[in-house]
């Protein structure tokens, strides 16, 4: 045996062979290797949901700084990003083999680089037009493409044992790069972090009170983090010349009911969370006008990727099918509560409302899209693996074993096309309020719209997972 295969990484960037499910070789090679990868991945993969979401904060403050876009036009960018990024990320999915894990890592963080670099110029100039910023935005979901691919390249690196616990840490970790973006980005605009290099402060009145910021920073910031994480992909990372899969044995998924069914329940969880998180701060902007969104929006995103192992140890208890349908109970509830805390809209503007109660809400909403989050990705390799099961039924051990390739291949598969699916969830619930204020004057036709899907979530996991005779148990 040579010496690439006892220390692959110290001879070459690319290994030729990779083993993680020979114990021997995972205990001596594989996992060393395996977690520099995933430790790298992890600050790669915060930082692209970082970019991916960061017009949800800068779109509450433009029109403070001299712009004058309309509500409809502020959540449009708050919606734009994933938009592009649920389209990135079905492409995103097959680029590993494609290309390798080291360097598309490096490559996807590095062109991040540009919406930073051109967003802190752009705030700059009031006279900077919308289509700009549309741009801007479509560019910032290069970040939202980024997670699909991450998660395929971490999964080749570890034996399936072991899968789960990575790519959790891996997905968690990573999707707090929207909370951290929205605590940092507040700290960040009030001070001259750069000096003269960051350019002159923008002038606003709070309260009376003149007050400069430096909403460049809120773009500006990522830039040394990224040219840090770019470097350490680069150099510290490998790419796994194993790593293959085809799109014509992954594409059967396409044909598969269930796909589409959890396609449909995955947006309502995660979807719920990325759009959520990116309209919430623009809604409290419009319906309290007297608090401060930056203060809060940061919670959210916080308390929802914090719970999402939550909802796998749940699943792994009582049945992914039964946490789930009980999750969107609780989620069309909350939207309800959300509905009764808002103010009212009349002809002399805003009138009552409760902002502790519509905070308290959206902090369930939050909760219950991390539970499911966890509980509709723990529903999907089990209804594909039952599946499986069911078609070689009394079969000999060769065919039993070739069907359970199948299932992880398809499982993996249907993983990824969810993900990517379910990103569009962050396009459609900013642009349904924006869409809701402009038509109506208030959020609340769009909070209805939101209450019939989560029933319509309901009806499909009572009905094909979770009944008693249900086509698909688990």
């Amino acid at each position: 045996m040579n010496q690439m295969t006892h220390h692959p990484a110290k001879n070459s960037a690319v290994i030729t062979e990779w083993r993680p499910e020979a114990p021997v070789f995972w205990e001596q090679t594989g996992k060393r290797i395996a977690s520099r990868n995933l430790w790298i991945s992890i600050p790669n993969l915060l930082l692209a949901f970082a970019v991916w979401m960061v017009f949800s904060m800068v779109a509450v403050k433009l029109n403070d700084i001299g712009f004058h876009f309309s509500k409809d036009q502020l959540f449009l960018l708050t919606a734009l990003p994933p938009l592009a990024g649920g389209t990135l990320r079905i492409f995103y999915s097959f680029m590993i083999p494609i290309v390798g894990g080291r360097r598309w890592t490096a490559l996807t963080t590095a062109s991040l680089i540009i919406p930073a670099v051109w967003m802190g110029f752009a705030v700059q100039d009031p006279q900077t037009p919308y289509l700009t910023f549309v741009l801007i935005a479509l560019l910032c979901g290069l970040g939202g493409g980024n997670f699909s691919s991450s998660m395929a390249n971490i999964s080749f690196f570890y034996p399936k044992a072991q899968q789960g616990t990575a790519l959790g840490l891996n997905a968690g970790l990573g999707n707090l790069g929207v909370s951290v973006m929205q605590f940092l980005i507040p700290i960040v605009i009030g001070l001259s972090v750069f000096g003269a290099l960051g350019g002159e402060p923008q002038t606003l009145m709070k309260d009376g009170v003149e007050k400069h910021i430096w909403l460049q920073n809120a773009a500006f910031v990522w830039v040394p983090f990224l040219v840090l994480a770019v470097l350490a992909a680069w150099f510290g990372m490998n790419d796994l010349a194993s790593a293959k899969s085809s799109f014509r044995e992954q594409s059967v998924i396409f044909r598969l009911k269930h796909t589409w069914l959890m396609c449909w329940l995955y947006t309502g969880t995660f979807g719920s969370f990325i759009g959520f998180s990116a309209g919430l701060a623009m809604l409290m902007k419009t319906q309290f006008p007297d608090i401060d969104p930056m203060k809060f929006a940061f919670l959210g995103p916080l308390v929802g990727a914090a719970v999402r192992p939550v909802g796998g140890w749940l699943s792994d208890k009582v049945g992914g099918a039964r946490v789930t349908l009980w999750n969107f109970v609780v989620m069309a509830l909350a939207v309800g509560g959300v509905l009764h805390f808002l103010p009212a809209h009349d002809a002399t503007g805003l009138s009552g409302g409760n902002f502790w109660g519509f905070l308290a809400m959206f902090m369930v909403l939050f909760v219950t899209t991390g539970i499911g989050n966890g509980s509709t990705f723990r529903m999907i390799p089990v209804i594909f693996r039952t599946q499986q099961e069911r078609l070689v039924a009394g079969q000999s051990g060769e065919l039993r074993e070739q069907a359970m390739r199948k299932a992880q291949m398809i499982s993996a598969a249907v993983l990824g096309f969810a993900g990517a699916i379910g990103a569009y969830g962050g396009f459609f619930i900013p642009k349904t309020f924006g869409t809701s204020m402009s038509m109506t004057g208030g959020p609340q036709a769009a909070l209805y719209v939101f209450i019939a899907f989560y029933l319509s979530c309901i009806l499909i996991t009572w009905w094909w997972y979770a009944r008693k005779g249900a086509e698909m148990p688990c």
